[in-house]
C-alpha cells in the first residue's frame, strides 16, 4: 500500500505545470488569497500598501490592446454619470457660477476615482455585488436600509433619464407623449433581448456624443488662465441655493448607481484578481474621461452664458453653450448629446437598481437570464422603465427643474452608501491582501467627511435661512 501511495505522489509531481491558456482554464474562477497588488517588494512599506494606479513604466510593459479590450464596466458606469441630470447640473452651474466650482470638480473627481476603484476591486476579489456584501457584513436590517436609500435615489434618476429623452426630442418639436413610450420600449428591448456584451457595446457607442462639449469649450474661447486658477482656488458661497448647486454637483458626479453597476458588472464578467489590473485601468480611465467632459460642459456654458443674466431653465437655454460649435444648429447638437446621454443611463440605471434589490433579497439576477429564470430581476427592471416613462409624459412637467432636484437628492443620500463602501473595502476578512491600506483609507474617509459636511451645511442653511 505504501509503495502504491508513493507511486501516486510521484505521478502527480511529474505532471506538467499548465501555462498560458491552459493555466487560465485550470485556474479557479475566484481566488480569495491572491498575491498583493504591490508593484514589487520595494513598492512601499506595509502601511502604504494600497492598490496603486498603474504608473507609466508599468503601462509600457503591458500590451496596449489588453487595456483596450477590457474597457467596459468602468467607462460605461462613469460615462453614464454624464446623463441628462448631469448635463443639466453642469450647464446650470457654469451659467450661474462661472468657473468658481471647478475646484469642487477636482475634489469630487479624486473621490470618484477612489470610490469606483474600491467597488470594482471588491467585485473582482469577492465575486459578489455591493448589496450582497452589505447584507453579509452588516446584517439584513442595514442591508434593507441601504437598498431603500438606493431605490429612492435610483427611481428618481431613472425618471430623470426619460425626462432627458423628452427634453431632447422636444427640441425637434416631438411632444413627450409621442417620443418617450417607443424610446422606453427600445431601452427595455436592448437589454432583455441581447447579451450583456452586446448591450454594453451599445452603451459605449452612445457615450461618444459627449465629445461635442469639448469642441464647444475650446471654440467659446474662455480665459484659460482663469479656468486653470479656479481648480486650485476654493470658493464657497453659503447661500442656500449655492449650497444646493454644490450638493447637486456632487450628487450627479458620484451617483449611487454608478458604484452598484461597476461592481455588478465586474462580477458578471467573471473578472478575477489576476485580471484586475486591466479593470482598474478601465475604472480610472472611465472616471477621468467622464469628468473631463463634465469640466468642458461647465467651461463651455460659463464662457458663453455666465454674467449675461441668463439662467438655464430649459434644454433650449442650455443649448446656447454650443453656439460656438454649431451656430444656429446648436439646439440640434445639444439635443443629440442629451438624447445619447439619457439613453446611456436609461439602460444602466434600471439594471444597477435591479441588481441591488435582487442581491439583497436573494433572487436570481443577470441580464443574460430570461424572465422565467429571473422574474424579480427582469420585473423590477421593466417596472422602473415603465415608471420613468409615465412620469416623463406628465403634461406641464418642469423638465430641467426635475433633473436638478434629483441630483440634489442623490447628493444628500450619497454619504450613507459611501460609509458602507469604505468599510467593506477595508475589511481584511473579505478582501485579504486587497484590503484598502491606511493612506488610501484616509483619503476615502476624508472624501466621505467633505461630502457629508456639504450636505449638512445645505440642510442647515435651508432651515435657518
Amino acid at each position: 500500500m505504501a509503495n502504491k501511495a508513493d507511486k501516486v505522489k510521484k505521478a502527480v509531481a511529474a505532471r506538467p505545470v499548465p501555462s498560458g491558456a491552459d493555466a487560465a482554464e485550470t485556474e479557479p474562477k475566484r481566488r480569495y488569497t491572491p498575491t498583493p497588488l504591490l508593484l514589487n517588494e520595494h513598492s512601499g512599506p506595509g502601511w502604504l500598501r494600497f492598490p496603486p494606479f498603474s504608473p507609466l513604466r508599468r503601462l509600457r510593459r503591458l500590451p496596449f490592446w489588453a487595456y483596450i479590450a477590457v474597457l467596459g464596466p468602468g467607462i460605461v458606469s462613469a460615462s453614464a454619470g454624464n446623463d441628462a441630470g448631469g448635463i443639466a447640473t453642469y450647464a446650470a452651474n457654469g451659467a450661474k457660477h462661472g468657473y468658481s466650482l471647478l475646484w469642487a470638480m477636482l475634489v469630487v473627481t479624486i473621490s470618484l476615482v477612489l470610490v469606483q476603484e474600491m467597488c470594482a476591486r471588491m467585485g473582482a476579489v469577492t465575486g459578489k455585488g455591493l448589496s450582497d456584501l452589505i447584507r453579509e457584513q452588516f446584517g439584513a436590517g442595514w442591508s434593507m436600509l441601504a437598498v431603500f436609500v438606493l431605490l429612492i435615489a435610483n427611481t428618481g434618476v431613472t425618471i430623470s433619464e426619460f425626462v432627458g429623452v423628452a427634453a431632447a426630442l422636444d427640441l425637434f418639436g416631438i411632444p413627450p407623449w409621442v417620443s418617450v413610450p417607443p424610446i422606453a420600449f427600445l431601452v427595455w428591448w436592448m437589454v432583455t433581448s441581447g447579451s450583456y456584451r452586446v448591450v454594453e457595446k451599445v452603451f459605449m457607442a452612445l457615450s461618444l456624443v459627449f465629445f461635442s462639449y469639448v469642441a464647444a469649450a475650446f471654440l467659446a474661447k474662455p480665459d484659460w488662465g482663469q479656468v486653470g486658477a479656479s481648480f486650485f482656488t476654493p470658493t464657497i458661497d453659503f447661500h442656500p441655493s449655492a449650497l444646493q448647486d454644490l450638493v447637486a454637483l456632487i450628487g450627479t458626479t458620484i451617483t449611487p448607481y454608478m458604484q452598484l453597476f461597476v461592481q455588478s458588472s465586474v462580477v458578471e464578467k467573471g473578472i478575477t484578481p489576476r485580471d484586475y489590473k486591466y479593470t482598474r485601468f478601465d475604472t480610472v480611465f472611465g472616471v477621468i474621461f467622464s469628468d473631463l467632459i463634465s469640466v468642458f460642459i461647465i467651461v463651455a456654458t460659463a464662457a458663453t452664458l455666465y454674467g449675461k443674466g441668463q439662467d438655464i431653465k430649459s434644454a433650449a437655454d442650455a443649448a446656447q453653450a454650443l453656439k460656438p460649435v454649431a451656430g444656429d444648429a446648436a439646439q440640434v447638437l445639444f439635443a443629440v448629446g442629451l438624447f445619447g446621454a439619457s439613453m446611456l443611463a436609461a439602460g444602466v440605471l434600471p439594471l444597477a437598481t435591479a441588481y441591488s434589490v435582487t442581491e439583497t433579497l436573494g433572487f436570481e439576477k443577470g441580464v443574460s437570464l430570461s424572465f422565467r429564470e429571473a422574474p424579480v430581476f427582469m420585473g423590477l427592471f421593466t417596472a422602473l422603465i415603465v415608471l420613468g416613462a409615465l412620469v416623463a409624459i406628465i403634461p406641464g412637467l418642469p423638465l430641467f427643474a426635475v433633473l436638478i432636484f434629483v441630483q440634489i437628492l442623490n447628493g444628500a443620500l450619497l454619504p450613507i452608501l459611501l460609509y458602507f463602501i469604505v468599510r467593506l473595502a477595508g475589511n481584511k476578512e473579505i478582501m485579504g491582501q486587497y484590503a484598502t491600506g491606511t493612506v488610501y483609507k484616509t483619503l476615502a474617509w476624508a472624501s466621505v467627511v467633505v461630502i457629508t459636511v456639504a450636505v449638512v451645511l445645505m440642510f442647515v442653511t435651508l432651515f435657518i435661512g
